[in-house]
């Protein structure tokens, strides 16, 4: 009995799908390790699950010293995800459930590891050094997240629950909460403590509003040309993309020429540019930045 080939399609779609997890998991550990190594020993309470779990422990921690920071974050999650699942049903998706087990998992084990290596943290005296890192970690792990259309629950699930039962949007519910957790700073902690939290919401949301443009930056490519039969196969071929083309006439010598339209991502533009120039070296390409493409073979989601 012959064993089934598997299909380049079918290979693919397993490679694309082996890259998708370890680029979520990638941005869990970003996230994990930003907050373990310089949120919470900073008490830079942004927001989010992890704000909520560095002002719990300061006054809980000290009296049950199980009930770290760690500890308090995976009991907050899986409270959470359950009333997500009461009052959102499929708005708690999977992967929203993955990645929020996973982040708090992760967190317990840099915990262990560090407690074993007697390793105290902060890392550094330099406080504002400190702010840049976890900012940056955190920021570009949930933009990797979102990019992959997941994020790791906590008050994003508060937010979907408040945009439930009011008017408010995602957006405006997502930071009404952390505004309330990253202000409370003031009052639990200290004046120096308070700006960072606050600089540091607002920080975290231009920050990853940069990154997730520049993930998701793809070309958008027309060529004009006189020998498209040179330059389609390698289109599917070659990057594996589609086109759309038609004829059309020059404005200046009315000589009709084929438009190609093609969209793709960064690292195929480059090969499609070099093929072009050595297969039609009189080809007219423009190249476009795109932010966003919804359709087969890019998100397939709105």
């Amino acid at each position: 009995m012959k064993t089934p080939q598997t299909t380049p399609e079918k290979r693919k779609k397993i490679k694309s799908s082996v890259l998708y997890w370890a680029v979520l998991n990638f941005g869990i550990i970003m996230l994990a390790a930003g907050v373990f190594l310089f949120k919470g020993p900073n008490n830079f309470a942004t927001g989010g699950v992890s704000g909520i779990a560095i002002i719990l422990s300061k006054y809980v921690t000290p009296l049950v010293p199980f009930l770290t920071q760690s500890v308090i974050m995976i009991i907050i999650n899986a409270l959470l995800i359950v009333i997500g699942f009461i009052f959102l049903g499929k708005g708690c998706t999977f992967k929203t459930v993955y990645c929020s087990l996973m982040y708090t998992f992760e967190m317990w084990l840099m915990q262990l590891l560090f407690e074993h290596l007697n390793i105290n943290l902060p890392l550094t005296d330099e406080t504002f050094l400190e702010f840049l890192y976890a900012m940056l970690l955190t920021g570009i792990g949930s933009a990797i997240l979102f990019n992959c259309n997941a994020s790791s629950g906590g008050t994003d699930i508060i937010a979907l629950i408040i945009k439930k039962f009011t008017r408010l949007n995602i957006g405006k519910a997502l930071f009404a909460t952390d505004l309330i957790i990253a202000s409370s700073t003031f009052i639990i902690f200290d004046v120096k403590t308070g700006l960072f939290s606050i600089l540091g919401l607002f920080f975290k949301a231009f920050l990853v509003d940069s990154v997730i443009e520049s993930i998701g930056k793809s070309k958008y490519v027309t060529i004009i040309t006189s020998s498209p039969e040179k330059i389609t196969p390698f289109i599917l071929e070659g990057i594996h993309r589609s086109y759309t083309s038609y004829t059309a006439k020059g404005g200046y010598s009315g000589e009709e020429k084929t438009v190609l339209l093609t969209v793709c991502n960064r690292g195929e533009a480059l090969k499609l540019k070099i093929k072009i120039r050595n297969a039609d070296p009189a080809a007219f390409v423009i190249l476009t930045d795109t932010n966003e493409i919804l359709g087969k073979g890019f998100r397939s989601t709105l």
